[in-house]
């Protein structure tokens, strides 16, 4: 079998460099990558992007090696129906390391083609680190990397005001855009690059808010030389994906004559202010999640696939979505039904095993900013609790007790919380117990005993599940 490249796939093409990425990782390939690779073929965007590596001294071998080249794997259901494709990705030609080449590097910035920078450098990536005291060294930090490209783009084309770059981080944190261009404006200053160069960077560069959702497993490690004989090439870097993306961009809306997402028949999407797409993905998406695994758990179920194709807690979490949070959220409830069908058919891809003790991780504090809100706005708007987010916050209550029906849960928290939980349930009173946990601002930063009736029908609940432990 022949290791895939250009020369062994029979790929040629003459695309400029339009887009600089900074990440090699899964998803950006798995998604960005993807969607430029369809605006190449359905669109006139023609063009390519060059990897950059944000950090470390390893060249990036496995994808150099395959000239850019490497599958996506779209597996999972769509519409009702099994999703099985694989999408030969050309638009990238390869990666570059500025710890290795940092002249290089710099020198991509004189390519007036260039247009876009993409980013995905994890949630710690977006940082300002007083260390990178110099511009002709490489900074450590990709706030620093960005800073000095830029700064070369500047000095080569005379602060042109056509020669600003969009820069469209991934990074999944809040303002993710408006924090990358203050951590860049912060090096300018450091830096002491000159007031023109600081004004050209705020009035002729636009730095995008952005939310991308899209599960990427990754490398099909599980079946590779499967998929490698269905593909026909030895590829390492192949890249598995379920077929959900959504991509909401913060931005002008001007830009979408230069990334033609509204072209083809992809989620992308511009928009004036993106919060309320923000709000209905961590309430509906995250909060489903959450509000779904201590109750899962606790009925023996492991996967996300198994709970929502189990008869009880797949209603449970239906009726959850579509009765408890749906009222609470103000986009258009066409689109947010089709969001929470979406959601439902995400749960259940049989190709992807999502683990209910992974979602478990830190589940107070992901309750406090996913369900919570849901819960205190349903109270707000129909004068009466939501039984069944009552019920899931009962259910982690227990979770957090560290042990149902004779087994080990997968309690996994800060230090201070499991110290907190594992001494209220010292306490015999169930009732006492409620008060306490919901007194404690540190986990909810509120005193949730003021929530009418909260205490007493948490107490019910828990002490009709307790009594199922005790039954089995």
């Amino acid at each position: 079998m022949n290791l895939l490249n250009r020369n062994t796939a029979n790929i040629s093409n003459n695309r400029p460099v339009k887009v600089l990425q900074f990440g090699t990782g899964n998803f950006l390939r798995g998604f960005v990558d993807w969607v430029i690779d369809i605006l190449n073929e359905k669109t006139n965007f023609n063009g390519d992007i060059q990897i950059v590596q944000p950090y470390g001294k390893l060249p990036a071998e496995s994808l150099n090696s395959q000239q850019g080249l490497y599958h996506v794997l779209t597996r999972g259901y769509q519409n009702g129906k099994v999703i099985e494709e694989d999408r030969l990705i050309t638009s990238v030609l390869g990666a570059i390391n500025p710890g290795l080449a940092y002249p290089d590097f710099l020198e991509l910035a004189e390519n007036p083609e260039l247009r876009f920078v993409v980013s995905n450098t994890t949630e710690a990536g977006i940082y300002f680190d007083p260390n990178d005291i110099k511009s002709e060294t490489v900074p450590t930090s990709f706030p620093g990397k960005l800073a000095a490209l830029l700064y070369r783009r500047f000095t080569h084309f005379k602060g042109k005001k056509d020669k600003g770059l969009v820069i469209i981080p991934c990074e999944l944190i809040e303002d993710n855009g408006g924090k990358l261009k203050k951590s860049v404006l912060q090096y300018a200053d450091l830096w002491e690059l000159g007031q023109d160069f600081i004004q050209w960077i705020a009035q002729h560069n636009v730095f995008c808010n952005t939310l991308v959702d899209r599960i990427v497993p990754g490398f099909p490690q599980e079946n590779a030389e499967e998929m490698q004989e269905k593909i026909g090439f030895k590829d390492e870097m192949m890249v598995m994906v379920e077929p959900f993306h959504l991509w909401v961009i913060e931005g002008p809306s001007s830009l979408e004559k230069e990334f033609p997402v509204g072209k083809v028949d992809l989620e992308v999407k511009f928009v004036k202010d993106l919060a309320p797409y923000r709000e209905r993905k961590v309430r509906i998406l995250n909060g489903a999640h959450t509000a779904m695994v201590p109750l899962a758990y606790l009925f023996g179920l492991r996967t996300v696939r198994e709970a929502v194709e189990d008869k009880y807690i797949g209603e449970f979490i239906e009726e959850t979505i579509q009765g408890e949070i749906i009222p609470t959220l103000n986009l258009p409830k066409e689109e947010l039904l089709q969001f929470s069908k979406d959601v439902l058919e995400r749960f259940k891809n049989p190709f992807i095993k999502h683990q209910l003790s992974a979602i478990a991780l830190n589940s107070i504090s992901k309750f406090e900013v996913r369900v919570l809100p849901s819960l205190l706005k349903y109270v707000e708007r129909k004068g009466e609790l939501p039984k069944n987010l009552v019920r899931s916050l009962a259910a982690l209550i227990i979770f957090y007790k560290g042990s149902f029906k004779g087994q080990e849960l997968p309690v996994n928290d800060t230090e201070e919380v499991l110290d907190f939980f594992e001494e209220v349930w010292k306490k015999e009173d169930v009732g006492l117990i409620v008060e306490e946990i919901l007194s404690n601002k540190g986990l909810w930063k509120m005193n949730l005993n003021y929530v009418p009736q909260l205490g007493q029908r948490l107490t019910k609940e828990i002490e009709l599940l307790l009594e199922k432990d005790k039954r089995d």
